[in-house]
This record gives structure tokens, sequence and C-alpha cells, in this order.
């Protein structure tokens, strides 16, 4: 990329398409999720990530690489004592092993998959946790930023 292609591409920020390559990764190194050498793209806003990641990036253009520490608040959030549930064993398939560990897909009253994570296991009861796994990690966001299309005269506004 020369420079002139980074001057002449918007910066990263609302109203703009990102096509970027990145990878995500827990502060040991250990790599959650990321596009490998494929790029991807969004619009900025549009729920694909997370508003923490995207402010990272704002300013960013095309042929920028950086990394950014993201803590766990601007991150998944920090862990939800309310989303930790005790429920009844019967609830449960009779054909399940309950285990502690097993991601267990549950239905919401909108009828979307909400999955829990099995954390204790009672005589009677199991206790579910519903927070995301990555909740109260910081984490390392790597990315490349391969194209900005400025697509709207969206602006941010206080």
């Amino acid at each position: 990329m020369t420079r002139e292609r980074l001057i002449k591409s918007p910066p990263v920020g609302p109203g703009t398409r990102v096509t970027l390559i990145f990878s995500l990764a827990l502060t040991n190194g250990e790599l959650i999720d990321g596009t490998g050498d494929a790029a991807a793209t969004f619009e900025v806003g549009d729920g694909s990530l997370l508003p923490g990641f995207e402010k990272a990036m704002f300013g960013m253009r095309a042929g920028g690489k950086e990394q950014f520490a993201i803590r766990a608040e601007q991150g998944f959030g920090e862990p939800n004592e309310e989303n930790v549930h005790v429920m009844k064993k019967q609830g449960f398939s009779k054909n399940l092993e309950l285990i502690e560990g097993l991601v267990v897909s549950f239905s919401n009253k909108d009828g979307s998959e909400l999955p829990g994570v099995i954390t204790k296991v009672f005589d009677e009861t199991v206790k579910v946790d519903f927070n995301h796994p990555l909740a109260g990690k910081d984490l390392v966001f790597s990315v490349e930023i391969v194209q900005v299309e400025q697509i709207s005269d969206e602006i941010v506004r206080g």
C-alpha cells in the first residue's frame, strides 16, 4: 500500500464500510477468533463487531496495521451474577449427561438460542452460567485495514 493510498483513504468511523483482516487473542497469546488470511467486510455500527473493537479502529486508514489491548469492559463485559442460574435436573433431557463444562443450548422467549455452560452439578440441581465465555477477559485485537469506503455522511453526535 503506497503512502498516497493511505492518505486518500477515508478514516474508519461512522458512515464507513471497512474491509479488514483481524485476529482476537487472550493476553496469554491464545488465539480466540480471526479471519486468517481472508478479509471480512462490515459497516461501522452494524453490530458485526463490538463497539469497543470498532472504536479502537477509528481514524485508521487502508493499509494501516495495529494491535490493541481491549479491556474486558470494552470487549465482552464483566461477568454478571444475574446470568448464573440454578436449574432443576428434571428440566433437562434424561439422555443428557450433565457434567461441568458442558455447553447446553436453551431457547429464549423469542425462539432464539442461548448457550449456557454447566458450572456445577448438585444432587437435584445444576448451576448454569449464561455469561459470554469471554466475559471478564482482557483481549488483544490485531487488525490490518484493507479498504475503507465512505458510504454515508453519518457523523457522531454526543
